[in-house]
């Protein structure tokens, strides 16, 4: 199963995130969306899974929920956009990850790509950075990975292009 995971569009989507999400077996989105077209978009593409984010407005919150908790290939998957990250989890992330035990956290937030292994916990993290345009970061960028058999295999980081 082939995945691109993005976050952060801030209602900002363009051909080089279609470009490299062609193909993909699902598509996930963990969060600050903006405006509900590009939901519309990435559904053109793959079947979606995406939650709100804390710019979203109602529109956005209407069609997604602000976690999701599901199996994918039999890994354990929790997105939600403000998570923090190994050591320095979100207050409300703590209690969703002890409680849930997901093999695959995801968040969003930060505009800051980061793949990082949570060894206390037994789960790898994953933020894919910002596709959009707004915020502070100079890249824009998304992530692809296989799962497999319970594991996440093959991930790759992609560049999108300046920010402005």
């Amino acid at each position: 199963m082939l995945i691109g995971l993005l976050s952060d569009t801030h209602s900002y989507f363009d051909d080089r995130i279609r470009h490299h999400l062609t193909g993909c077996d699902e598509i996930w989105h963990a969060g600050d969306v903006g405006d509900e077209k590009v939901l519309d978009e990435l559904q053109t593409i793959a079947p979606l899974r995406a939650v709100f984010g804390n710019i979203d407005d109602r529109s956005v919150r209407t069609r997604c929920p602000e976690t999701l908790v599901f199996d994918a290939n039999g890994l354990k998957v929790l997105i939600t956009h403000i998570g923090g990250y190994p050591g320095r989890y979100a207050p409300a992330a703590r209690p969703l990850l002890q409680r849930e035990r997901p093999g695959l956290f995801i968040c969003g937030h930060s505009h800051i790509l980061r793949v990082m292994p949570d060894r206390q916990l037994g789960l790898l993290h994953l933020n894919p950075g910002a596709a959009g345009r707004h915020g502070f970061h100079k890249v824009r960028t998304l992530l692809k990975f296989r799962v497999e058999d319970g594991r996440v295999q093959d991930l790759q980081a992609v560049e999108l292009g300046p920010r402005v």
